[in-house]
């Protein structure tokens, strides 16, 4: 009979000779659901928690200790079990976070060990960081002076010890220099400790003033974290309202607590004027966690905050699996962002398991947006949110006069796309020494490449996609996988030369029309796709923010919370984009990237104004922009949802089968469509060819489960799954538990 859980953990009797092995449950990162059994060597301390490395097949991996008996009781044989190999010298994961981890891949139908190896993204963090080796001045100058050596003993002139590395790179000379005066005597090496983690924010150090409104939130939120527990807040205030400065406050309250604080940012983009912000407010930059910081310093940050070093992270989704030692407060900024969830390999929602995390370590969520989720606006309306509003703009500012432009009345000169009455807004901005702002969301030049004289039309050899013209770069690429095509001088079907034509523009192609209308702007381009990556991207915008650029053209990435002084004018090339998506949000993303984009405008004076672009001025969301009515259409777009019984009215899973051949995808597609549940409180819906049907040469069929709010939709996947045929040959079947994406 299997041993209670509570008694795995227990300390062998060292006696006996015949004591039965110290045998606990160990998850590894792998794409496994359960945990492995293994013995524990005589005088090895173990905790539930302890990370450790053990054998798998013939590799060594990391694993973590777990709470529960491997196989629900079942236990193999001792003489067969493998030992741990050793443990690490750091901080064990916690019982919360390995709760977290358990719940997350309950409700994602992910396996636990890929969600594990999110919180052990770090592996050279498990080890205390080595000591560097370094050098300082320890004798006489050398015998032979060169201007080489100069340079070193003049960079050490302060005293201080240098690494090798960074005493030659700092001397401008080759690291031979440096071993060569050490062999003279002149330099001697020492041990140097390692890198620091950042310096703990002063929650004394600063802050601006805030106004009434700002001041109510913010002292509601203190008040939150002051009395601890957990609960939601959802700081819902208009573009430019000063949301930043308010939950400054709430982290500020977590520090003086002696609690560790997160900021969630759905673009790294973003950090960029972030930090200069939380500079401003606590004196010292919070540690980093995205995809840009190099390996070292992220497995700083994440012993850290493990060891309780590091108070305050600002980081991209991926922060929430860190493994904080004292966590008490996480704040998703723009909660509303597509960004935040994840789509691919583990398929998750960083806003949703923020307050899963939140209730299960019982402390404080605050979700800041000025166009909310419908999911987050619906639990404010029914009170499980509490909601701090900041219905107007700090200081100065002025939200902009949105005026819809009617292309059909307001058309464009031929091969423009610029309607007349934006162009002359435009210039009258540049000309009084302003800024404006052109907004596309469709990267490249051209959507669309054909043949006027056969009709050729390029595609992707992998997906059901077009291929998108990037003029700068002299490509055609798909953007689901990536496949480049140098840009042809003549038809690959007819041959005709200068045959080819660009339909339709992307960003790239509305700077080329601005180049040619307004010759004497400083002009930017923002694509994420852009040479140079976030770097660059971060550069630019700091750039236009200071002035350096009359007129930037962009994307998506400048919707998303910049603060730019000198902007009077946005204008939308094209509000109609997202509405003809077949999503069951589309409209709600359409009112939030235009609201999002036009609030760029008046953030520091008034007399912006934004001006949409579109052939449909009567649409209720353009209308709703225009007209500053959000909760009328928050209002009719919840009423919609509660009729169709869709999220946040009832629940959503999509299963998608793809295989490289379309046969097997169609043909598992429709056993599962068999075997689909069915009920007053549920339907699945499909097989359908996705809207996008091949990607990366699979074809993806969809099937779509719609059940009621109360129904316990993991349990009814789980079932559909369990009597479903097993996936064959290359056949996959990928679960998306509240799909984002419908393509």
């Amino acid at each position: 009979m299997a041993r209670p859980i509570d008694d795995l953990f227990y300390a062998p009797d060292p006696a006996p000779p015949a004591a039965r092995p110290f045998v606990v449950p160990v998850v590894v990162p792998v794409a496994l659901d359960v945990a492995y059994s293994y013995r524990v060597p005589r005088g090895l301390e173990i905790e539930p928690g302890s990370i450790v490395e053990v054998p798998l097949g013939p590799r060594k991996v990391l694993g973590v200790v777990w709470d529960e008996e491997p196989g629900g009781g079942l236990r193999v044989g001792d003489n067969r079990l493998r030992e741990i190999e050793r443990t690490f010298d750091c901080p064990p994961v916690k019982p919360a976070l390995r709760r977290f981890v358990d719940r997350l891949a309950r409700h994602y139908l992910m396996p636990r060990g890929m969600v594990l190896r999110m919180v052990l993204r770090a592996p050279e963090a498990l080890e205390p960081e080595a000591p560097i080796r370094g050098v300082r001045l320890a004798g006489p100058r050398p015998e032979r002076m060169t201007s080489a050596r100069a340079r070193v003993l003049e960079a050490m002139e302060d005293g201080f010890a240098w690494s090798r590395t960074g005493l030659a790179a700092s001397a401008g000379v080759s690291a031979s220099v440096v071993d060569g005066l050490i062999a003279q005597g002149t330099l001697e090496e020492v041990w140097l400790p390692p890198g620091r983690p950042p310096a703990n924010p002063d929650p004394d150090h600063g802050g601006k003033p805030l106004g009434p409104d700002q001041r109510a939130a913010a002292d509601a939120l203190v008040e939150a974290i002051a009395a601890g527990g957990f609960g939601v807040h959802l700081l819902d205030g208009v573009t430019g309202s000063g949301k930043t400065e308010v939950y400054f406050e709430a982290v500020a309250a977590a520090a003086k607590a002696g609690r560790q604080a997160l900021v969630l940012l759905p673009e790294i983009a973003l950090t960029a004027e972030f930090l200069d912000r939380f500079v401003d407010r606590f004196g010292v930059k919070p540690a980093e966690w995205h995809s840009e910081v190099p390996p070292k310093a992220r497995a700083r940050v994440w012993r850290g905050v493990a060891t309780g070093e590091v108070r305050v992270v600002v980081g991209a989704r991926s922060a929430l699996f860190l493994p904080f030692a004292e966590l008490g407060l996480i704040v998703v900024d723009e909660e509303h962002d597509a960004a935040y969830k994840q789509e691919d390999g583990v398929v998750y929602h960083a806003r949703d398991m923020a307050v899963l995390r939140g209730r299960l370590e019982d402390f404080p969520v605050v979700l800041a947006s000025a166009t909310p989720s419908l999911e987050t606006w619906v639990n404010a309306e029914q009170g499980r949110y509490r909601r701090h509003t900041l219905p107007t703009r700090a200081g100065a500012g002025r939200l902009p006069e949105v005026r819809a432009l009617d292309l059909r009345v307001h058309r464009p000169e031929p091969g423009r796309f610029l309607a007349p009455p934006l162009v002359a807004a435009v210039r009258d901005t540049i000309a009084n020494g302003r800024q404006a702002l052109l907004f596309l969301n469709r990267r490249g030049y051209a959507p669309l490449t054909l043949c006027r004289s056969c009709g050729h039309r390029f595609e992707c050899p992998n997906c059901s996609a077009w291929l998108v013209e990037h003029r700068f770069r002299g490509v055609l690429m798909c953007h689901h996988c990536g496949h480049t095509l140098r840009s042809p001088d003549a038809c690959p079907e007819c041959g005709e030369v200068d045959g080819l034509v660009a339909c339709g523009p992307g960003v790239e192609r509305i700077a080329e029309e601005a180049a040619l209308t307004f010759p004497d702007a400083r002009r930017l381009v923002l694509s994420s796709d852009m040479p140079g990556g976030a770097q660059r991207m971060k550069a630019e915008l700091a750039a236009f923010a200071e002035g350096a650029a009359d007129l930037v053209i962009g994307t998506q990435i400048l919707a998303k919370g910049h603060n730019f002084p000198l902007l009077d004018l946005v204008g939308v090339v094209d509000a109609d984009l997202g509405l003809a998506h077949g999503d069951l949000r589309a409209a709600e993303k359409t009112f939030q990237l235009v609201s999002q984009v036009a609030g760029r405008a008046g953030r520091v004076a008034g007399g912006a104004r934004a001006f949409l672009q579109t052939r449909a001025p009567d649409h209720p969301v353009l209308r709703a922009i225009v007209h500053g009515d959000r909760d009328g259409f928050y209002e009719r777009e919840s009423e919609e949802r509660r009729r169709a019984r869709m999220p946040p009215f009832g629940r959503l899973a999509a299963l998608i089968v793809s295989a490289e051949a379309r046969d097997a995808a169609f043909a598992h597609a429709r056993a599962l469509a068999a075997l689909a549940p069915s009920g007053p409180d549920r339907i699945a819906l499909g097989p359908a060819e996705a809207p996008i049907a091949v990607i990366r040469g699979r074809h993806r069929f969809r099937l779509l489960l719609n059940t009621d709010r109360t129904t316990d939709l993991q349990a009814v996947l789980r079932d559909w799954l369990a009597h479903a045929p097993a996936p064959r040959g290359d056949v996959r079947v990928h679960v998306d538990v509240d799909p984002q994406s419908f393509l």
